[in-house]
């Protein structure tokens, strides 16, 4: 497949060779026709690739986006509601909230907090696994354009995929759960740090929360996702000790 994508910051012949080795150090990235002058970059490319993880290789002198992007996240979220552009990861939590919640409700036992918080966390981490696995190369290159650990090593983006896999498997099974909340507390307040990071310096990256399906934007939904996650552990953690 080949796109065309405008790129800004070059002003000579030697910009153009470091945006054209830069874009094909990308193992996506087949081949790519860099052009100073009309300020484009025709990349073709073997599997798609998000553009935020292009202008990650090409750093902060040079600035690359879809040509004639009327279809970017970004400018949808001008023209759709609050709502409609979270509407994905809202109906993710409301489904999770009343199904647990229904589970609870009408079992033999009486109601246990505890006992929904964990089915409430392997739901969580199941669905947001899930969506990850669907596209996974998709979310490790957008997970690497803000994450900490990812921009330092790509393959983490894989790793944390099966992390949430493994955390929701476990917290459905209900075995060790002290070390699942650590696990989950620690992995959640690592993968914050980056969230914390985008949002603040405001930042127009993609969120990868749920994987590279969904094109929702870094905001505070994303900081709100992640540290329900963190406080639900922390409070498992200080009650199992």
């Amino acid at each position: 497949m080949k796109h065309t994508y405008s790129v800004t910051g070059m002003t000579c012949s030697s910009c153009e060779e470091k945006v054209k080795n830069a874009l094909l150090s990308l193992p996506e990235i087949t081949n790519a026709n860099v052009n100073k002058d009309k300020g484009t970059a025709e990349v073709e490319m073997s599997n798609h690739i998000a553009t935020s993880a292009m202008q990650q290789v090409l750093g902060e002198k040079y600035s690359i986006s879809m040509q004639h992007e009327t279809s970017n996240v970004f400018n949808q979220e001008k023209e759709k509601s609050w709502f409609q552009t979270y509407k994905p990861i809202l109906l993710v939590f409301a489904y999770l909230f009343v199904t647990t919640l229904l589970i609870h409700f009408f079992s033999e036992n009486d109601f246990n907090f505890k006992t929904w918080m964990r089915h409430f966390m392997a739901g969580f981490f199941l669905v947001f696994s899930f969506f990850k696995m669907l596209d996974l190369e998709g979310f490790k290159n957008s997970y690497l354009s803000y994450d900490i650990i990812a921009k330092v090593f790509p393959s983490w983006g894989y790793i944390y995929a099966f992390i949430e896999l493994t955390l929701g498997l476990g917290f459905l099974i209900g075995e060790n759960l002290l070390v699942l909340n650590i696990i989950a507390f620690v992995v959640m307040t690592i993968s914050i740090i980056g969230v914390l990071q985008s949002v603040l310096n405001k930042r127009k990256i993609q969120c990868a929360c749920l994987g590279a399906v969904f094109d929702l934007p870094m905001s505070t939904v994303t900081i709100i996702e992640d540290a329900l996650m963190i406080v639900m552990s922390g409070y498992m953690i200080y009650s199992l000790i």
